[in-house]
């Protein structure tokens, strides 16, 4: 039998890393958190209102959940470049339509394909990629991509709105695609040259691995389902309140400069979180990191909730939360690979995609509807507490079982 050819040459490890790292704050930033900035002049221009335009955020992470299972399966099996290298063409094509979009019907078709987009470049595929890569390091790139990418939104909403205000929402939506076409697609392209083949990829180090165990029976596992709800729940816990936090700590008596200044400070605070974990990466039990570190999520909505507008208690909430947040991607990131199957990590956290969308979406509108004149927030808080405990609680049984159970 003739050899195979040999693969394309790969980069190093660092350059890889860092390479995707910029890569998703890029895509975060001109697409995810570009949202907001958009919203408003594309009212304006299609006579829309804001719940017509709300929508078709919801629709862009639908169409990202509706994506994800089949996007983790390509990549399991060994097409991260292309799978990639193609998220950012339908990027630069979903702003390109944006652009040239002149109805209600033009801009839902234009998120819709931005949805798409997403579910193949934002931290589940790369999450993935990584851990493919690099069995025996994922953990730490993981870290570092979310280190970096964490400052999408510091980068990116003044740059979008600075376009938007320069050459308005067509021509910012033009040149954001012109970002993805002529930069991030070749180089996604260029970054995952020698990508390894699904049957190089023994990332279980066991003989279950090795013995070619169906994606089922993971799917099946109780670790997976465990696991899958907490990250679905704490998802949905941190996803319901940033929309509401403003609103929130005006209305608990707070000074108006806190009322911004807290939610602005929660995303520095995650970059610290991740930074703690990269720093410390060498000397912490994972075990212990992965079971303590999410914790932080529903001791800081403890402390917001019986400090509801006390400033003491309100920097006690923005430290344990923003910190606890940070860590939480690491922790989300990392665990299918860790306790469930290295080898099916895409398709394993891309069958959370589904649920995860509905969650961020279902998340903030339980927590509005919830609020009551009388009672503020209380009911949503107290909601969101019992959500993040739960979840904590599936993470610990989960990990228990896979740590129990021979790999």
């Amino acid at each position: 039998m003739p050899p195979e050819p040999a693969a394309a040459p790969a980069l190093s490890p660092r350059s890889v890393v860092l390479g995707l790292s910029a890569l998703q704050l890029v895509s975060w930033g001109s697409v995810f958190y570009g949202f907001a900035l958009f919203m408003e002049p594309v009212e304006q221009s299609l006579a829309l209102s804001r719940a017509q335009s709300s929508l078709a955020f919801s629709l862009a992470l639908l169409a990202e959940g509706l994506a994800a299972f089949t996007i983790g399966r390509w990549i399991d099996r060994g097409h991260e470049r292309a799978v990639m290298t193609g998220g950012s063409l339908v990027l630069a094509t979903g702003l390109l339509a944006q652009g040239l979009a002149s109805s209600l019907a033009g801009f839902y078709a234009a998120w819709i394909t931005l949805g798409l987009g997403l579910a193949a470049t934002l931290y589940t595929p790369v999450f993935a990629v990584v851990t493919r890569r690099y069995p025996s390091n994922f953990r730490r790139a993981i870290i570092t991509i979310t280190f970096l990418g964490g400052l999408a939104s510091t980068v990116f909403i003044p740059l979008t709105d600075l376009l938007v205000r320069a050459i308005g929402w067509r021509g910012a939506s033009w040149s954001l695609a012109a970002l993805h076409l002529l930069l991030c697609a070749p180089l996604h392209a260029w970054l995952l040259r020698g990508a390894p083949s699904a049957r190089a990829c023994p990332h279980d180090g066991s003989a279950r691995a090795a013995g070619g165990e169906a994606l089922t029976a993971h799917l099946r596992s109780p670790p997976f389902w465990y696991l899958g709800v907490f990250i679905v729940l704490l998802l949905a816990a941190t996803a319901a309140l940033p929309p509401h936090l403003v609103s929130l700590l005006r209305e608990s008596g707070l000074p108006p400069a806190w009322a911004i200044a807290v939610p602005a400070s929660i995303g520095a605070l995650q970059v610290l979180g991740r930074l703690v974990l990269y720093v410390g990466e060498r000397q912490l039990d994972v075990h212990a990191t992965n079971r303590w570190a999410p914790l932080l999520v529903p001791l800081g909505l403890l402390t917001l909730l019986l400090g509801y507008g006390h400033p003491g208690g309100t920097l006690l909430f923005v430290t344990l939360f923003g910190i606890g947040n940070g860590m939480l991607t690491i922790v989300k990131g990392t665990v299918m690979a860790q306790y469930v199957s290295a080898a099916h990590v895409g398709a394993l956290n891309g069958a959370l995609g589904l649920p995860l969308a509905l969650a961020r979406a279902a998340a903030p509108l339980a927590v509005g509807l919830l609020w009551t004149p009388g009672h503020g927030y209380a009911l949503g808080l107290a909601l969101l507490l019992a959500l993040s405990v739960l979840g904590v609680a599936m993470l610990w049984r989960g990990q228990t079982l896979a740590l129990r159970t021979p790999r």
